[in-house]
């Protein structure tokens, strides 16, 4: 009980440090792109993992290095894809469909592992799905390529998660925490330099944008801010889901979203309409049955 627990207070930590990091970065974009937000807020994190390594050293002796960078990898495009919707569509909306990543779990579930999807989970799935369906609105013309992308980026975030419960007994969390911050420098550092050369589709331009050095005060303080609470939030989220009891860790995930619906209209955003209040009520729905399926 006492890890359930523990578990639980950590989620509810990273999700509303996790709704303040959203509202940081829908400031920022104000002022520099996406990716560079991600750069800065991932390059300033090293820093940080190493700091806390060299003070307390790991006690696990590792040995899947190959699962630490695919849960890099994945963490870094469900980073940038998180952080781009935030950057054109309302920052509850954006962490909303960042949260059907529970869904994707239970999808790679049936697929790789052959687990078997009762008729509760397969209602779940049905619910989320509908509550997507009310966000994006395919029928009333609102849907948009971004919130396609809002998908896919809790796609990756499902497959990181997924990463996180595999090696959280040969990895101590903050080597993992610096897998994730370490991908998330590298790569955008590697298409920063390849962008001069690159003609994108308008698609994936936010891929490939000019590198901008922030020259101001004001953003190079939002910046710092946010790499130590990202990196907060990151260690908070590793320590929750290596948490024993995923279904209450999960359903406690969702708490974010009335954060971040919170923090989105302290920026301006409007209030989410009635279709897209019900789509977030059925994707919190669909996420809790999913969760408690084991």
């Amino acid at each position: 009980m006492k890890k359930v627990d523990s578990g639980v207070l950590f989620m509810l930590g990273s999700a509303l440090i996790s709704a303040l990091n959203g509202a940081l970065t829908k400031i920022l974009s104000e002022d520099i792109s996406a990716l560079e937000i991600v750069f800065f807020r991932n390059f300033i994190g090293v820093f940080i993992i190493f700091y806390a390594l060299k003070h307390t050293a790991p006690k696990l002796t590792g040995g899947k290095i190959h699962m630490l960078f695919t849960r890099g990898l994945f963490g870094f495009m469900a980073m940038i894809l998180f952080f781009y919707t935030i950057t054109v569509i309302p920052l509850g909306e954006a962490i909303t469909l960042n949260k059907t990543s529970p869904f994707f779990v239970t999808l790679f579930a049936y697929f790789l592992l052959h687990e078997h999807l009762n008729r509760r989970t397969l209602f779940a799935l049905l619910i989320g799905f509908l509550g997507v369906v009310l966000i994006v609105k395919p029928f009333g013309m609102s849907f948009s390529y971004a919130h396609f992308l809002g998908i896919l980026g809790g796609f990756f975030a499902a497959a990181a998660y997924t990463t996180i419960k595999k090696i959280k007994d040969i990895y101590d969390s903050r080597v993992i925490v610096l897998s994730f911050v370490g991908m998330g420098t590298l790569l955008p550092a590697l298409l920063f330099l390849t962008a001069p050369f690159i003609h994108a589709p308008a698609s994936l331009e936010f891929l490939f944008p000019k590198f901008i050095l922030p020259n101001t005060l004001h953003v190079w303080l939002l910046i710092i801010l946010m790499a130590f609470i990202s990196t907060l939030s990151q260690w908070l989220l590793t320590k929750a889901y290596s948490a024993s009891n995923l279904s209450i860790v999960g359903v406690v995930s969702y708490t974010n979203i009335p954060f971040a619906i919170g923090f989105g209209t302290l920026l301006g955003d409007n209030f989410p309409d009635t279709l897209t209040f019900l789509g977030i009520l059925f994707i919190v729905l669909g996420g809790i049955l999913v969760s408690k399926r084991q």
